[in-house]
């Protein structure tokens, strides 16, 4: 499975960005979804996640409320909506898919597969 995010970009503080997430290759939809980010000398940090059997997403505390993962498998894509961003949202964002698994969905370890990271730059 590839995966291609973008979306990335320069927004000033409180505005709004979407980034999607394409999957290509094997089928997709058997695939539960994360967004992660890492900022410049900072840890990769979980974002949100979204399960294949849909349902609720779950997302971190810094960003709940602000933000919004969907998923269409018809297009085989993952959207992370970003509301209300705040200059220490700036960082790299990264999706990554995996296989059902008992590994906490938190963790960057029990992920598959990665996209590349899209940058996410938000000024005061």
């Amino acid at each position: 499975v590839q995966l291609q995010a973008s979306g990335g970009g320069l927004v000033q503080a409180g505005g709004s960005l979407r980034l999607s997430c394409v999957a290509s290759g094997q089928s997709s939809i058997a695939y539960s979804v994360g967004w992660f980010r890492q900022a410049p000398g900072k840890e990769r940090e979980f974002v949100g996640y979204i399960s294949w059997r849909g349902g609720s997403p779950t997302y971190a505390d810094s960003v709940k409320g602000r933000f919004t993962i969907s998923r269409d498998n018809g297009k085989n894509t993952v959207y992370l909506q970003m509301n209300s961003l705040k200059p220490e949202d700036t960082a790299v964002y990264l999706c990554a898919a995996r296989m059902p698994t008992y590994t906490d969905y938190r963790l960057a370890h029990g992920y598959d597969y990665w996209g590349q990271g899209t940058l996410v730059t938000v000024s005061s």
